[in-house]
């Protein structure tokens, strides 16, 4: 594979967020890790579940991104929930920042994964579900799923 091609490895998925959000707009961001993060990531050991970003001060974070210590990292490993910086450009954080003013408006990390050798993490502007939207959410999954394995029953059926 060239140099100019973009490989992409999913390392870690926020499968709640789907579920929690309505997702209005996606946007990849680096992410600050110490260099034994970036192997424990690698290794898919880390947790999305309760991670949110926020803007600080111009700059972006992400706080509750549980990334459990490389186990040769020795007694220096950095701790497991810190705060980790964001990379991203001045105007996507003034963008940010201006969707997140709106009410009801929040920034969730959808998933860790690599590219061109780099740990990246997609964030998404959300709005939180209301506890109907989680009902019909789940209704429309349940028939999707009914409705594809009487499908797959038909074809094998023949």
């Amino acid at each position: 594979m060239s140099r100019s091609e973009e490989a992409e490895k999913v390392l870690v998925t926020n499968r709640q967020a789907r579920y929690r959000y309505h997702i209005l707009e996606r946007l990849e961001a680096g992410i600050a890790l110490e260099g034994s993060e970036v192997k424990s990531v690698r290794e898919g050991r880390a947790n999305l579940r309760e991670a949110y970003a926020r803007i600080r001060r111009g700059e972006a974070f992400l706080f509750n991104c549980h990334i459990s210590p490389y186990a040769n990292a020795g007694p220096f490993a950095p701790e497991p929930t810190r705060e980790r910086k964001l990379l991203l450009h001045r105007r996507e954080i003034l963008r940010l920042q201006a969707a997140t003013d709106r009410s009801g408006h929040t920034l969730v990390p959808l998933r860790l994964y690599l590219k061109n050798r780099r740990v990246k993490v997609e964030i998404a502007i959300a709005r939180a579900k209301k506890l109907h939207d989680k009902r019909d959410a789940k209704r429309r999954e349940t028939i999707d799923r009914e409705a594809a394995q009487a499908a797959k029953d038909a074809r094998h059926r023949r």
